[in-house]
């Protein structure tokens, strides 16, 4: 049992981050005009108006509904905001956007109301994977804002402020030794995909220092290797041949600026970080790989959480919650290094794995199958780290991240690795 104190404690966490998560949710839709809110930019997105209200669903349904037993409170929305209720094509009639705020800030009102005679002692994990739902949404809406405001607006928010080093550290790599590390975590935040935390044995390997920079990249790119097959994998030849691209997605003159050659480069799908990786005589690393590097500190034989340790992160520490919203060069946050001296393994840009997503050893679905278990389907890569968007509440070494490879993602960039024995890179 855990004392008075403890559950007090526990509670006023929840609600403390639960109005601080409310708050940033509410702030992508400050001045937002009514085509916006019910714009559909790509078929693989609903509507960011719908994000919204399907916040204000999940909530009511689990705490509600599902824990305090309480009739539904907007019936009448109910097919509208499911998941399951209606095709991304159908999503763009919406409420107005002061109806769905009015379903926000009802249903938020009882949910608080529940939540001090909550048994939090058996209900904890369920509230934390609420602000980590609405957290994740918050990134779709942003990622579908940039959608909508098209290329330009993107590109010109690459501008930053944070200091850094020369681009003198292209290629770096740095060498993971062979042994065990711990894959995972059993932490009350841990999301369902990310248990059991178990023990994985490496052998010896290669991974970047830093994310592949737009500088590196640029090379690639100069050198026609988006016309050359022979870096590229059969799927991803297919892919290219299909949609004729020749750069990155919001990729443009801009980027011959010097100041950003040391940014990541981002807008890529799982193809072009493969071919890419091949140019340079690497490959992507695995997520274990990545994991280790970012997370394992070999010398206390022990998980961070974070690749700094176990204190929350904040702007001295990496790139995120979309305090810059912008892209920061990649050796800018020291202090966020990994025990390996790894640069960048949280925030600015997700990061490409070559591991399809799937279930751990002993996975058990929670709360319900939908969330991650229907994506183990052998067609969704790992992506790791988070982006300059992510909420701290999903933000940490463990989480796990899933696209399509064909998908390019405007916050995923990816860095690379090689074996041991490997050989030679190109230069």
């Amino acid at each position: 049992m855990i004392s008075k104190l403890k559950v007090s404690s526990v509670k006023e966490s929840i609600a403390f981050a639960l109005g601080e998560c409310r708050t940033k949710t509410l702030n992508l839709f400050v001045g937002m005009d009514a085509d916006t809110f019910c714009s559909q930019p790509h078929p693989d997105f609903s509507p960011v108006g719908w994000h919204l209200g399907h916040i204000a669903y999940i909530e009511s349904f689990w705490i509600l509904e599902h824990i305090a037993g309480l009739p539904c409170l907007f019936p009448q929305y109910r097919r509208l905001f499911a998941a399951d209720g209606l095709p991304k094509s159908q999503r763009v009639q919406l409420p107005h956007i002061e109806e769905i705020i009015y379903y926000l800030d009802t249903v938020r009102a009882k949910v608080l109301e529940y939540l001090e005679v909550a048994d939090i002692q058996e209900q904890e994990r369920l509230w934390r994977f609420l602000i980590q739902h609405e957290s994740q949404h918050c990134e779709i809406i942003s990622m579908v804002l940039a959608l909508v405001k098209g290329q330009e607006s993107i590109i010109n928010s690459q501008q930053s402020t944070v200091d850094s080093q020369e681009l003198n550290f292209v290629g770096e790599m740095v060498q993971i030794s062979s042994g065990e590390f711990e894959l995972g975590s059993d932490s009350i935040n841990a999301l369902d995909n990310e248990r059991p935390a178990h023990r994985v044995y490496l052998d010896t390997y290669w991974i970047d220092r830093y994310p592949v920079t737009c500088g590196e990249y640029r090379v690639f790119m100069e050198a026609g290797g988006y016309e050359n097959p022979q870096w590229w994998s059969a799927a991803g030849w297919e892919w290219l041949q299909s949609e004729q691209v020749i750069q990155p997605l919001y990729w443009n003159s801009d980027e011959l600026n010097p100041i950003k050659d040391n940014h990541p480069v981002y807008g890529v799908n799982y193809y072009e970080a493969e071919a890419y990786a091949r140019f340079v005589g690497k490959r992507l690393p695995t997520e274990p790989e990545w994991e280790k590097a970012a997370s394992w500190d070999i010398k206390a034989n022990c998980r961070r959480t974070y690749p700094w340790g176990e204190d929350t992160p904040t702007p001295q520490c990496c790139n995120c919650d979309g305090l810059l919203d912008k892209t920061t060069p990649v050796n800018a946050y020291s202090i966020g290094q990994s025990a390996y001296g790894l640069y960048d393994t949280l925030g600015n840009v997700w990061e490409w794995t070559a591991s399809w997503f799937d279930g751990y050893n002993g996975f058990q679905f929670y709360p319900y199958k939908g969330y991650s278990q229907v994506y183990f389907d052998q067609k969704h890569r790992v992506l790791k780290g988070g982006s300059w968007v992510t909420r701290p509440w999903v933000l940490r070494s463990s989480f796990r991240n899933w696209y399509s490879p064909q998908v390019r993602q405007v916050f995923a960039g990816f860095r690379c690795a090689r074996d041991e024995g490997m050989g030679e890179m190109r230069e």
